[in-house]
């Protein structure tokens, strides 16, 4: 389970976040929103109480002659309960 959340965000909107109690997490694509509350609750033993995902837009990189795109990920906002904090951050 902890293969699907690969990293914290800490971007600057991410951090304007942080006031509202939201954090955000770069998880794999193919991982739902209930996997990922059931894991933040169980891992940080805090409660959720809403979750919401989108997937960034691709971006075009270039490697020498070579031109590709970056492997695709997905991101999740979990907001928590007030009171509730997650000491990573």
């Amino acid at each position: 389970m902890i293969d699907y959340i690969k990293s914290p965000v800490l971007k600057l909107k991410n951090i304007r976040l942080l006031e509202k109690n939201q954090y955000t997490f770069d998880v794999d694509p193919k991982a739902t929103k209930t996997e990922v509350k059931s894991w933040v609750e169980g891992f940080f033993g805090v409660k959720v109480t809403g979750m919401n995902s989108y997937r960034p837009p691709r971006k075009m990189k270039r490697m020498g002659p070579a031109i590709g795109y970056p492997v695709r990920y997905k991101r999740m906002i979990v907001t928590l309960r007030s009171g509730d904090s997650i000491p990573l951050f």
